[in-house]
């Protein structure tokens, strides 16, 4: 079964909408907030990004400091993608979860809560319709030209390689 792309996409759109975000970057702790999550950040062991944890009660979203921002940023989105699409589990713990929207597990299907939730967290902080914008001047894409990749990815609070799947997600390059 494919990734639920166009709900997620959906879900995006009515976010961005909702919260009046009509820029980069997107502010997901904001959003987290808003949806009733609770941001913790706190040292966790390295091979932990993130966690998500729930009950009536409560959902606590928290974030390894150990980490470099950009992978704090992508953490929080990536975990608020398990709050807004996966109501089944309690406790959610990612290990070293990769930024890729395909790697050895997502490949063979068997993760796709993963892959849902890393889809949410990059659509969420490197909107279609920003990045549409954005390069609606480049008549092409150099992933070779730091700069404009560096300048995009500091713009979204991203890291390199996260705007650059994203970009080849959205077709503006080849693999």
């Amino acid at each position: 079964m494919a990734i639920r792309r166009r709900k997620i996409e959906s879900l995006i759109e009515e976010l961005l909408s909702t919260y009046q975000i009509e820029q980069a970057p997107v502010p997901v702790e904001q959003i987290a907030k808003a949806k009733g999550a609770r941001i913790f950040y706190q040292s966790l062991e390295d091979n932990v990004s993130g966690f998500l944890y729930r009950d009536s009660a409560q959902a606590v979203i928290g974030v390894n400091t150990h980490h470099a921002p950009v992978r704090q940023n992508f953490t929080m989105a990536h975990e608020l993608g398990h709050f807004l699409l996966h109501d089944q589990e309690q406790l959610h713990i990612d290990h070293e979860f990769r930024v890729r929207l395909r790697d050895d597990v997502s490949s063979q299907g068997t993760d796709e809560a993963e892959r849902e939730a890393n889809f949410f967290a990059a659509s969420l902080l490197i909107p279609k319709r920003f990045l549409e914008k954005d390069l609606a001047s480049e008549q092409f894409v150099d992933m070779f030209d730091d700069y404009l990749v560096t300048d995009l990815a500091r713009k979204y609070g991203v890291s390199t390689q996260a705007l650059a799947i994203r970009m080849q997600t959205l077709g503006y390059i080849q693999e």
